[in-house]
């Protein structure tokens, strides 16, 4: 006798949108209403872009010298506008997901401490319950973006079992680290969060790609901003407006591109461009199951007795205090 499924067909979404530019309270009101938004059309999977909250520093690859004030004052303005763990923005977004019935997964600038500098780019993981389930930081921030964030550790690659499959996450070029998706593939992902700041065309083939190779749906989901979006007094308002100009527009500077993409690397929703949206699809994760005959890269599709990856899961804080341990250790 066949065995019922373990779980339920749904509905999950990409959040594709602008923050309030650098305004943490406004950013998290607004992801409250799209939340509610996408709960209202029948979603239990609601995912933002990368650093939606609260706004992804498109700056950094324009024309502002890293060593002048400019720069510096953008950089504590983004600081100030980061999630932080146990406080009450990120403790709003749990309510919500909570009220709503709905997993949510956030893109976020996070800092660790109010009084931490250091900055990283992160996916906040919330259950349906409102639980925060946990905490994915980018392990290796692409070219420039090293002089805004840190780097995360292997203890946040992470995929968690909840009702609505196997969900994990990863955050733009990481999708291009062999050794990182073979490590989340190693863990069985149904669902993946696929977070840019905005899908060009070879992140959408990166996600794609994720999608046929770890035989499992794929959000992808990148912001849409605009020019108006960017306060005119903001000091490397400039900067942005070149960066629009150099992609081809001078007003749309991420012009989403987001979707939904199945277990056979094909679309099933979107991708949808050039507007600010919340693109659905049915996620059926017997597909998963399904597609696994014909290739699992970590299974039947593997040559462990060649090829095996060593994966330190272990934290890596910044400073250890070895006296601490020490008399931890004697106690």
């Amino acid at each position: 006798m066949i065995s019922p499924r373990r779980y339920e067909n749904y509905i999950a979404a990409a959040v594709q949108a602008a923050p309030i530019f650098l305004d943490l309270d406004a950013t998290i009101d607004k992801a409250i209403l799209l939340i509610n938004e996408a709960a209202r059309e029948g979603a239990k999977l609601v995912a933002f872009p990368e650093s939606w909250v609260s706004s992804y520093p498109v700056w950094i690859f324009g024309a502002a010298a890293w060593g002048d004030r400019a720069a510096a004052r953008a950089y504590a303005q983004l600081h100030a506008s980061a999630l932080m763990i146990g406080a009450e923005p990120l403790n709003r977004l749990c309510a919500a997901a909570h009220d709503a019935g709905v997993m949510v997964v956030m893109g976020a600038n996070e800092k660790l401490s109010r009084d931490a500098g250091t900055i990283y780019n992160s996916q906040f993981f919330i259950s349906e319950t409102g639980a925060l389930l946990g905490v994915h930081r980018k392990i290796m921030p692409t070219y420039t973006e090293r002089n805004v964030w840190g780097y995360g550790d292997g203890s946040t690659l992470s995929v968690f079992d909840q009702p609505q499959g196997r969900v994990g996450g990863l955050i733009c070029w990481e999708h291009w680290m062999p050794l990182t998706r073979f490590a989340m593939h190693s863990q069985n992902e149904h669902v993946h969060i696929a977070a840019w700041p905005d899908v060009s065309k070879s992140h959408q083939l990166a996600s794609q790609h994720y999608a046929f190779e770890g035989r499992c749906y794929v959000i992808c989901v990148g912001s849409y901003q605009c020019m108006r979006d960017i306060p005119e007094d903001f000091e490397l308002f400039d900067a942005i407006a070149a960066i629009g100009e150099l992609g081809g527009s001078a007003e749309e500077i991420l012009p989403g591109n987001s979707g939904i993409i199945g277990p056979d690397g094909e679309w099933i929703s979107g991708p949808i461009a050039g507007k600010e949206a919340i693109i659905y699809g049915e996620i059926d994760l017997q597909r998963c199951v399904e597609e696994k005959l014909l290739l699992d890269t970590t299974g039947h599709y593997n040559r462990p007795d060649i090829f095996q990856l060593n994966i330190d899961k272990r934290p890596r804080p910044e400073v250890v205090l070895q006296n601490d341990q020490m008399a931890k250790t004697e106690s």
